[in-house]
């Protein structure tokens, strides 16, 4: 898999990756070909964060997954695209835990098999997922919407009870840094534009240090000027952990200059830049009806 970014696995890696390690793996002292995993860590010696095989989820007879294959590699960029329909929200459901497979593996690393995982478990294991709709606590600042973001389930209380470790506020410093919202600190979070609240809640993600980013349309109803910073922020984002984005807008997938996977019928249809797959005849065909 190595310097093979997203490529559709061979069987002889399938048949790896079926073999990998599931919940409660990667205790202390075990080893994965010679590397010692650490009771939490993810294993990525690979260097693939995210294996999805044969993924197929059905709804009343329809296959909106069908055999799904795609992998993501450590510190990579991906968009996704496809038509609606095309099964891009069900493949986020199911690595995230909101939707169990008819059938199929789905893998974080070679540690976690995120089909035996619930929610909760599977966040805290390193999946971060933004939706396109930003949900941001209006009423509170954006220092406090970070600070809600450190007390994790504790809510208001806690985190009003809570003292910040100093790990934690370096978090949020950085945090504040990263998404371009310093200067915006103790601004109300219902008066941030709409694109200052979608990089809030990146932020709030990248609080609880996520391996993989999901982000689902998180340019929708952005201002050009917005649209373009928030490309540069993922491009940043990229390499210290996984992004993929589900996308509609060409323009913004063609700005973040990344590999993309188009998805049609509940599997990959074609991968590649941007150019390579818009001038696919099997997307075009999909696209244009042609």
């Amino acid at each position: 898999m190595n310097g093979m970014h997203g490529r559709i696995a061979t069987q002889d890696e399938a048949r790896d990756r079926r073999q990998a390690p599931g919940l409660g793996d990667g205790e202390a002292g075990s080893t994965s070909g010679g590397h010692v995993i650490r009771q939490g860590e993810i294993d990525v010696s690979h260097k693939v964060i995210l294996y999805l095989e044969d993924i197929t989820v059905a709804f009343d007879g329809f296959k909106a997954l069908n055999a799904l294959t795609l992998s993501i590699d450590v510190g990579e960029l991906r968009a996704i695209i496809g038509p609606n329909g095309a099964g891009k929200t069900t493949m986020m459901d199911v690595i995230t835990g909101k939707t169990r497979p008819d059938s199929g593996r789905a893998f974080l690393g070679q540690t976690y098999d995120l089909t035996r995982m619930k929610e909760p478990e599977i966040a805290r294991a390193g999946i971060g997922r933004k939706f396109q709709k930003p949900s941001v606590f209006e009423q509170a600042s954006v220092l406090e919407n970070l600070w809600l973001a450190c007390a994790g389930d504790k809510g208001w209380l806690g985190a009003l009870r809570q003292r910040l470790s100093p790990g934690q506020g370096e978090r949020i410093e950085q945090a504040l840094e990263t998404v371009g919202l310093a200067g915006e600190r103790d601004r109300i979070a219902g008066l941030l534009s709409h694109g200052q609240k979608q990089w809030l809640e990146i932020g709030m993600l990248l609080i609880q240090e996520p391996k993989l980013l999901l982000l689902d349309e998180p340019v929708a109803g952005l201002s050009d000027e917005e649209t373009e910073r928030t490309a540069e922020l993922l491009k940043r984002l990229a390499g210290e952990r996984s992004v993929v984005v589900v996308e509609h807008d060409m323009h913004f997938v063609d700005q973040l200059g990344c590999k993309v996977s188009v998805l049609h019928q509940g599997s990959v249809l074609a991968e590649g830049d941007l150019a390579t797959v818009q001038n696919d005849p099997r997307v075009i065909e999909v696209y244009l009806g042609r």
